[in-house]
C-alpha cells in the first residue's frame, strides 16, 4: 500500500457534529456563502449578527443564557483575518483556554475553556461592553455542546501527539509539499508532510516535538496561505508518526533526504510553485515575495529571533515559475455518455473550478472532449476535484492535454443535435471573469448537497422538484431555503440527495437553466454548486 493510499483511510474531518447542529440552531442559513457564494450574503450575516447581539443586550444578557451554561463559547463577528493565536490572546484573560475550532468562511469558532466560569466571565463581558480580537467587536454566546470533539487529547502536552491534519480550503493554487513546508517550518521543524486529495485537499504534519505542533496550530489555523484563499483548518491527527517512502509534491520526510523522487510519467511536469526543495531556501529565493501571514506578538508562538524573522513571507503564485513547456490550460475529458453529455454540460461542472473558453468533442475518440480554460491552475482545481468521479453511470477520465489551445476543427453534431464544438469566451456564466468575483467562489469537492442561488421568489420547492423530473436527473430528498432579506429579488438554499452521484448529474443539467416567470421580462438564470455541508 503506498504512503498516499495508507493516509487517504484518515479521517478527513473531525467529528463535529454537535457544533455542526448548534450552527444550523442559531441561523447558519445566513452564511449561505459556505455552501458556495461568498458576497451574496455577507449582508445577511452582518443584520444576523447585529440581532443576534441586540437581543443579548436588550434583556442585559438574559437572552446569551437561554442556552445552558458550557464551556465551549461560540464566538462570532471574527475578521477574515484572524488566527486561533488571535482569540487565545483575546480571551484567555478569562481563564485558561483547552481548546480552539475555527470556522473561518463563517467567521466563526468555537472555543473551549478549562471551567465552565471561564466561559461565564467571557459570554457576560461580551453581553455588557464590546471585546475585540484582531482588532474587530466579537459576539459570543454558548454553544449547545459541552465539548469541543476531537480525536486525541492532543492539547494536552502528555499526550504524546505531534501530527497535525491540515485542511486546505478554497485551494485556488496547487499545494504541495514545499509549499506547505514553508508555511510550517519558520514555526517549528517539520520532520514529515504527507499530502492527500481524496475530499479535497488535505495533508498531515509532522513536527519535532508536542510543542511545536502546539505553536503551528495556534499561529496558523485560519491563515491564509495566499490572500483570499487556500486557508488552512488545523487539527490535532491520529497518527501518531508519518510513514513516508517517496520524496516527492505529495509526500516528503526531510529526515531522509536521499528518498527517491517519484518519476511524473505521463502528464505535465512543473515546478512546484516556491521552487525546489526547501532546503536551498534564502532570504531572495523563489522570485517575488509577499507578507501574508504576521505571527502574533506573543514570543510562545513562534521560534526564537535567531531560527525566523517576526512575520513570515510567502511568494504569490508566479506563472513563469509553474510553467513548464508540457503545461497547458486544456483538459482532456473521457468517459462522456455519448448521449447525455454535450458541450454545455460540460461547462456547467467545469465552470466550478475556473473560466471555460471552448469545448470540443473529439471525432475520432468518441466520448472525449477538450476543454481550454482560463489557465492551468483551473485545469488543476478540474483535475483535483472531477477526475474519477461517476456521471450517467461512466467514470471521468480528467487529465491534462498536450493541446495548448482548442481549434474548432472537425465539427460534427452530437448524438443529442447539439454541436461538437462551443465557443464560451463571452458567456455571463463564467465565474472567475474578475478577482473580485473570483473571491466569491468556494472551490468545493463535488458533495451530495448542492447550493442554488438566484432563483425567483415565487418558485418553490414542488417546483424545483417538477424541474427534476422534467429533465430526467433525480430528484433531492431534502430542502431548505435560506432567509432572505425583505428587499431580496432572489433566493437561495440547499438541496441533498441521495448520493454525490445524483448530486453532479443534477448540476450537470439544470446549472444556469433558465426559470421564467409570468408577465417576467427577462428569465432568471439558475445557479448551482457543490455545497460545504455533508447533510441537512
Amino acid at each position: 500500500m503506498s504512503v498516499l493510499q495508507e493516509y487517504e483511510r484518515a479521517p478527513k474531518r473531525l467529528k463535529v457534529s454537535a457544533e455542526d447542529e448548534e450552527e444550523l440552531e442559531e441561523g447558519e442559513e445566513s452564511d449561505s456563502a459556505s455552501a458556495g457564494l461568498l458576497g451574496d450574503d455577507e449582508e445577511d450575516e452582518g443584520q444576523n449578527r447585529a440581532r443576534w447581539s441586540c437581543a443579548e443586550r436588550k434583556d442585559s444578557g438574559s437572552e446569551a443564557h437561554r442556552i445552558a451554561p458550557s464551556p465551549v463559547v461560540h464566538v462570532r463577528g471574527l475578521c477574515e483575518s484572524v488566527v486561533e493565536a488571535d482569540l487565545v490572546e483575546a480571551l484567555e484573560k478569562f481563564g485558561n483556554i483547552c481548546y480552539v475550532m475555527m470556522m473561518p468562511f463563517k467567521r466563526q469558532a468555537l472555543v473551549e475553556f478549562e471551567e465552565v466560569q471561564s466561559a461565564d466571565r467571557c459570554v457576560a463581558c461580551g453581553s455588557q461592553e464590546p471585546v475585540y480580537i484582531a482588532g474587530q467587536q466579537a459576539y459570543f454566546n454558548y454553544s449547545t455542546s459541552k465539548r469541543i470533539t476531537r480525536p486525541t487529547n492532543a492539547d494536552d502536552p502528555n499526550s504524546g501527539n505531534k501530527v497535525l491534519l491540515l485542511s486546505i480550503q478554497n485551494p485556488l493554487y496547487p499545494i504541495t509539499t514545499d509549499v506547505l513546508y514553508t508555511v510550517c517550518n519558520p514555526i517549528g521543524n517539520v520532520l514529515r508532510i504527507v499530502i492527500f486529495k481524496r475530499n479535497g485537499i488535505q495533508a498531515m504534519v509532522e513536527f519535532e516535538s508536542i510543542q511545536n505542533a502546539q505553536k503551528a496550530k495556534a499561529a496558523l489555523n485560519g491563515a491564509d496561505i495566499y490572500a483570499g484563499c487556500c486557508t488552512l483548518k488545523i487539527e490535532y491527527a491520529r497518527p501518531s508518526r508519518l510513514n513516508v517512502i517517496r520524496n516527492d509534491n505529495d509526500s516528503w520526510d526531510y529526515t531522509k533526504p536521499f528518498l527517491l523522487r517519484r518519476e511524473r510519467g505521463k502528464g505535465r511536469q512543473r515546478q512546484a510553485i516556491l521552487g525546489e526543495h526547501p532546503s536551498s531556501y534564502s532570504d531572495n529565493g523563489y522570485g517575488a515575495h509577499c507578507p501574508l501571514l504576521p505571527l502574533p506578538s506573543n514570543n510562545r508562538f513562534k521560534r526564537g529571533s535567531h531560527d525566523v524573522t517576526e512575520v513570515v513571507t510567502y511568494p504569490l503564485p508566479q506563472t513563469s515559475s509553474y510553467m513548464s513547456p508540457a503545461s497547458s490550460s486544456v483538459a482532456m475529458v473521457s468517459g462522456l455518455h455519448p448521449a447525455k453529455m454535450n458541450c454545455t454540460r460540460i461547462f456547467n461542472l467545469f465552470c466550478l473550478y475556473g473560466n471555460i473558453e471552448k469545448v470540443k468533442f473529439m471525432k475520432s475518440v468518441p466520448g472525449t472532449a477538450l476543454v481550454e480554460m482560463g489557465d492551468e491552475y483551473a485545469v488543476d482545481r478540474a483535475i483535483t476535484h472531477l477526475n474519477s468521479i461517476k456521471v450517467f453511470s461512466k467514470r471521468l477520465n480528467v487529465c491534462v492535454s498536450k493541446q495548448h489551445a482548442v481549434i474548432p476543427s472537425q465539427v460534427f453534431e452530437l448524438e443529442d443535435g447539439s454541436s461538437s464544438y462551443k465557443d464560451f469566451a463571452m458567456t455571463r456564466n463564467n465565474r472567475f471573469t474578475s478577482a473580485g468575483q473570483a473571491s466569491k467562489n468556494i472551490i468545493q469537492p463535488p458533495s451530495c448537497v448542492l447550493h442554488f442561488y438566484n432563483v425567483p421568489p415565487c418558485i418553490r420547492e414542488d417546483d424545483l422538484q417538477r424541474l427534476c423530473t422534467e429533465h430526467d436527473v433525480p430528484g433531492f430528498i431534502k430542502y431548505k431555503v435560506f432567509d432572505a432579506k425583505p428587499s431580496s429579488k432572489t433566493i437561495s438554499g440547499l438541496l441533498e440527495f441521495d448520493s454525490k452521484t445524483h448530486a453532479v448529474e443534477v448540476l450537470t443539467v439544470l446549472n444556469h437553466y433558465q426559470i421564467r416567470i409570468p408577465n417576467g421580462s427577462n428569465p432568471y438564470t439558475l445557479k448551482l454548486c457543490f455545497s460545504t455541508s455533508s447533510h441537512l
